[in-house]
This record gives C-alpha cells, structure tokens and sequence, in this order.
C-alpha cells in the first residue's frame, strides 16, 4: 500500500517537473499509438463494412480468421514481424528494425483484425436492411455509402475506441520490434516494464498513472464523439 502511495506521489512528481524524458516517452507513445489506430481504422473500417455487405456464409471461413486474429497474442505478432523486418528478413533492408515504425505496424497489426471485426458485426446487423432501404428510395451509390456510414457509427467508433485500448496498453510486440532504447523507442509501457525490473517501483507505477490518465482522456474524446453508445 504504501509503495502504491509513493508511486501516485512520483506521478504528480513527474507531472508538476516537466520531466524531460518523461514527455519524451509520453510524446512518442501517443504518436505510435495514434498513428497506428489512423492507420488500422484506414484499413480495417472499409473491410470490416465489405464483409459485413456479404452473406454470413460467403464470408465464414474469412470471419473465422479475422476473430482468431482479435485474439493474437502481442508477442507472437511481435516476433512475426521481428521475422519480417531483421536484418535477415525480406524486409530487412528497410532498417525498421528497432523504429518507431516498426512499432506502429505491430500495434496496427494488433487493431486492425478488432476494428474490422467489430465493424463488419456493426454492419451486418443494419448493413443490409439499410442498403435495401436506400436503394428502394432509388438512392446512389454515394448516397447509401454516407447512409450506412451514419447508421454503422456507433459500431465503428465502439471498434476504433476497442483497438486503441488494446494498443496503448500494449507491451510485448513494441519491446519486440523497438528495442526499448531510451530516446529513441521507448514508451511508457516499457519504461514500466524496465523500471518494474530495476526495483525502481514508485517511478513504474507512477508511469503507469500516467499512462492510465492519458488512456481516459483519449477514450473518453471517443466515447463523447461516439455519443455515449447512444443514437441521437
């Protein structure tokens, strides 16, 4: 109790002083994480909205995948993409390895199988109904695309809001491919990880206070954004 007391003491610490490496790792954590959730919404909303389109049975050996995937373990995602990006891997001469790169496409690796998910379920149960609506009113293409967007927000903010909290609190595929380098790679939660290991426990959890306030700052902009879960 008293650690946990001295670690909320070292948040407020670290906050009030301005920390020069602390903001560092704050800074970039936030980028990674943002970046990558831009990018895995890019990629898994238009698929997630495809697959929701299509019949169940077209598509189930494909859901089956992507619901696996929602489940991968960071570190085995992690090392698949180490495999893909080292120096001996058909990626290597890239030199990814160990960048804040390589971290974004492990974390996007991570949402992007949840937003799509999630969003082809938000689809499917008022995708159909919808188009058919939509069209029956003899609306375009470009219409019924904007229609389905609006009626499916909710499902697709609740998909975005999932994947960001699976990636910001992600540790073992960042350590994996980043490498942990102070001032280069490393994040707040392998700083937390670190300090965890150098018995310097009031900094981890104050880091982790940290990273807990900034995951509900973010998620709750979210959550207002998407309306509370509710339909205006």
């Amino acid at each position: 109790m008293t650690r946990l007391l001295d670690g909320i003491v070292e948040a407020f610490r670290l906050i009030i002083s301005f920390d020069p490496e602390l903001i560092h790792i704050v800074f970039l954590s936030l980028r990674v994480s943002i970046a990558a959730i831009i990018v895995a919404s890019i990629i898994g909303i238009p698929l997630g909205a495809f697959l929701g389109l299509k019949s169940e049975k077209k598509t189930r050996l494909l859901n089956k995948l992507i619901f696996t995937l929602m489940g991968t373990p960071p570190v085995v995602a992690g090392l698949v993409i180490y495999l893909f990006i080292s120096r001996m891997g058909p990626f290597g001469v890239l030199g990814l390895l160990y960048t804040p790169t390589a971290m974004i496409i492990a974390q996007v690796s991570l949402a992007t199988p949840i937003i799509t998910g999630l969003t082809m379920v938000g689809v499917r149960s008022r995708g159909v109904e919808v188009v058919e609506v939509a069209r029956s009113l003899g609306a375009g293409q470009g219409l019924i695309t904007r229609t389905l967007i609006m009626e499916s927000r909710i499902a697709i903010l609740g998909a975005i809001i999932t994947g960001f909290g699976r990636i910001i609190a992600e540790v073992g595929a960042v350590m994996i491919v980043g490498g942990n380098i102070a001032g280069q790679t490393r994040v707040m939660t392998t700083a937390i990880v670190l300090e965890t290991r150098r018995g310097n426990f009031e900094l981890a959890i104050g880091l982790g206070l940290i990273l807990l306030m900034f995951s509900f700052i973010i998620n709750s902009f979210l959550y207002n954004i998407q309306g509370g879960g509710k339909k205006n």
